[in-house]
C-alpha cells in the first residue's frame, strides 16, 4: 500500500499541524540544563543581594552587619558562570523553539508559547530543597 487514500492527506496535515505535546516536551527538558543560570540568579539574589557591603574594603566598616567575605569572593565568578549559562540556555531556546519549527514548516508561536514551561524543573527542585 502507498498510503494514497483519502486518509492520507488527512494524517498529512494532521502531522504538519502538530500538537501541544512537542512543544510542552521540549522546553521542560529545555528546562533541566535552564536550571543553572536559575540557580545562580537564585544564589545572587538570596545571598549577594541582601548584603550591606559590596567590596572587600567594605568588610571593616563596623556598622555593617550583614557583610559575608565568602560571598563577596564568589560572587564575581557566578556573575560571570550566570552570563554565560544564560547565553547557552537563551541560545538553545532559539534552536528548538524557532529554528527546528521554522525548518519543519511550523510556526513557532505554540514553541515560543511553551517556553513559559521552562522554570518548571528549576521550582520542582527548589520545592524539593
Amino acid at each position: 500500500m502507498s498510503g494514497d487514500g483519502p486518509d492520507a492527506g488527512a494524517r498529512e496535515q494532521r502531522r504538519d499541524k502538530g500538537g501541544i505535546l512537542g512543544p510542552v516536551l521540549v522546553n521542560l527538558a529545555l528546562g533541566v540544563p535552564a536550571a543553572v543560570p536559575f540557580f545562580l540568579a537564585w544564589w545572587l539574589v538570596t545571598n549577594y543581594l541582601p548584603m550591606d557591603c559590596r567590596s572587600t574594603r567594605d568588610l571593616g566598616d563596623p556598622g555593617l552587619v550583614n557583610c559575608n567575605y565568602t560571598v563577596l569572593d564568589q560572587a564575581s565568578v557566578v556573575m560571570i558562570l550566570l552570563v554565560l549559562s544564560g547565553v547557552f540556555i537563551v541560545g538553545l531556546v532559539a534552536v528548538f523553539d524557532v529554528v527546528v519549527p521554522l525548518s519543519r514548516g511550523r510556526s513557532p508561536w505554540v514553541w515560543l508559547g511553551a517556553t513559559v514551561l521552562i522554570p518548571v524543573p528549576f521550582l520542582v527542585w527548589l520545592g524539593l530543597a
